[in-house]
């Protein structure tokens, strides 16, 4: 099965007492990277959570968002401390005397002063949390992986396609290529006896011009490899799983054999069809980019 790097999922869990929202989307990247943001109270569950989604992601760039609405919090509450709010008082005091400053203190002002009220957290359980996440978790995880799989087997479909097209394109090429030898060969003929009238021709001296015209152009060894790396291609994708690095080194050097092929192309066609297969090699890499 092959996986695409991006998608979306997202679940929602409603119970009597809580709400949890997660949701999971994903762009392309090198590596497996995890970004969740998540209230304060599941920063202890991070590695359990990581550990879960890599059960579902081994490459890409996911984002997790994780909401948690709870209709009553257990424990904790709000702290009176009057020694703090002693000592804002007495300084308060002595700022106005200093500078003759009016002093417009209420209880409201001196309440909102750091430390003089402070709430409590609640102590946490984690093992409820971890049960009442991870099922909201893993169910976003599962759609999130069932539209990549689902992107990926367009993404397959596609590829192969491409790679049909750029096998054609080599064959072309394969036949092409001897042609321009006979072609070689009568245009140096024609030139020779043109230039010597009568003189009978030296057919050594032409065959040697022509081995070297031929061994200059000649294609075989490109073409054979692009042969082996498209069908490589094609197994892998057969194949399935985690093959997008594969896939990325193999389409690198299918675009070297097409460098190659155009720089010894000495005729119009196949420098137009190098191209074409270069402009198809583009395409497959930037699909394969897209790969897991």
């Amino acid at each position: 099965m092959i996986c695409s790097m991006t998608g979306f999922g997202r679940s929602e869990i409603t119970a009597s007492d809580y709400k949890l929202t997660v949701e999971m989307k994903a762009v392309n990247h090198r590596y497996s990277e995890f970004s969740l943001r998540m209230p304060k109270k599941f920063n202890s569950l991070e590695a359990e959570i990581r550990t879960l989604l890599k059960e579902y992601i081994n490459r890409g760039k996911v984002d997790v968002y994780i909401t948690y609405e709870e209709e009553r919090e257990a424990g904790g509450g709000i702290t009176y401390h009057p020694e703090v709010a002693l000592e804002y008082v007495s300084y308060l005091r002595q700022i106005e005397k200093d500078f003759k400053i009016r002093d417009d203190l209420t209880v409201t002002k001196l309440a909102n002063f750091p430390d003089v009220l402070t709430r409590e957290e609640p102590s946490v359980d984690e093992q409820r949390l971890w049960e009442i996440l991870e099922p909201g978790i893993r169910k976003a995880a599962e759609q999130f992986a069932a539209a990549r799989k689902r992107e990926g087997e367009n993404l397959k479909t596609d590829l192969l396609n491409k790679l049909d097209s750029m096998l054609e394109m080599v064959t072309y090429i394969e036949e092409k290529a001897p042609e321009l030898i006979q072609e070689y060969r009568e245009k140096l003929e024609a030139k020779v006896q043109e230039l010597l009238g009568n003189t009978t021709i030296d057919a050594s001296r032409i065959a040697t011009e022509v081995v070297i015209f031929a061994d200059k152009i000649c294609v075989d060894e490109e073409t054979v490899r692009l042969r082996s790396h498209i069908s490589n291609a094609r197994q892998i994708l057969t194949e399935g799983g985690s093959v997008g690095r594969k896939l990325d080194f193999i389409a690198q050097e299918m675009n070297r054999e097409a460098n190659t092929i155009l720089s010894k192309a000495n005729s119009l066609d196949i420098s137009n069809k190098a191209i074409d297969l270069k402009t198809e090699i583009e395409k497959v890499r930037e699909q394969i980019q897209n790969i897991e």
